[in-house]
């Protein structure tokens, strides 16, 4: 089991996706934006903790300029062991290289659906093609590549979740989060029915056979829609968890949807909980970055 360290640096966002409550439409959203000493102070923290990643997450922020988040990248690299992540949405090209030229090592996109008219209709203005384009340039830069989906999304058929698993199998991913999809009132499919954990882990499981030697996150949606869905993403084949260690006060505005599971305690405090979760499930924390095994570069 890998550990990675989830701060989630901005809740902006300049897109209006129908499913997410970071969309810029949803105006009862307390928005933030941490700064580069705040980040680079809290990386400090879970480096210390013991973690080998850093994941920096955040909606699709114009104010994170290229300079900026590579000035991140490089402090991180520079004061710490880590690892870095970077979760930033759909970006030039040149962005891309430039942090990558800084030092990250991954980059998680999510291609959310397959499906390119379900892709136009949750992602108004945009196609998947643009999607798709951009983890290309992720595997041709030389990152570690994630993506992943979201199960139970309206209009979403078995079909196209097996199109969704034969996409991350033919990327290849070296990481992929797949998690039920759960409705935001802020957003046009506030009153959808929510995904159905046991296809999700069925999904999963499936993820896992397809992509044998790759990193598979047990994501928050399981353990938001059961108290033990982490533990159960893990015996269908998750080996990865990302505890979150945003600053408290952050914490529930970083509301993609509702209900989502809070760290209790400090940092250390719950680095400690997964850990016993963990082995409450037979498993081990991995040390080091936690690199995909046999990278599908």
């Amino acid at each position: 089991m890998h550990l990675r360290a989830l701060l989630e640096i901005s809740n902006y966002c300049s897109q209006d996706c129908h499913y997410c409550g970071l969309r810029r439409g949803n105006a009862n959203l307390k928005r933030y934006r941490m700064g580069p000493d705040e980040i680079v102070a809290t990386a400090r923290q879970a480096a210390a903790l013991g973690y080998g990643t850093c994941v920096l997450q955040a909606g699709e922020d114009p104010a994170l300029d290229r300079e900026t988040i590579a000035g991140i990248v490089r402090r991180v690299k520079a004061e710490t062991p880590m690892a870095v992540t970077l979760s930033l949405g759909e970006r030039p090209e040149a962005d891309y290289a430039c942090w990558r030229e800084a030092g990250a090592d991954r980059y998680l996109l999510k291609i959310e659906t397959t499906d390119p008219h379900l892709f136009a209709r949750l992602r108004p203005g945009r196609r998947l093609e643009q999607r798709v384009a951009c983890l290309l340039a992720l595997r041709r830069l030389g990152y570690e590549v994630g993506s992943g989906f979201m199960v139970g999304l309206p209009g979403q058929t078995i079909e196209s979740l097996a199109g969704d698993l034969e996409f991350l199998r033919d990327l290849p991913c070296d990481m992929a989060g797949i998690g039920p999809f759960i409705p935001h009132p802020g957003t046009p499919l506030g009153q959808a029915a929510v995904g159905d954990l046991d296809l999700s882990l069925g999904c999963l499981a499936l993820a896992r056979l397809l992509l044998p030697r790759s990193n598979l996150a047990a994501t928050t949606a399981t353990a938001s829609l059961h108290p033990e869905g982490r533990q159960r993403a893990l015996a269908a084949g998750a080996n990865v968890i990302m505890p979150n260690v945003s600053p408290e006060h952050l914490r529930p505005h970083y509301e993609i949807y509702p209900g989502k599971l809070m760290p209790q305690g400090s940092m250390a405090e719950y680095r400690k909980a997964v850990e016993a979760l963990i082995a409450a499930c037979g498993r081990t924390v991995g040390t080091g970055r936690g690199d995909a095994r046999g990278r599908c570069v």
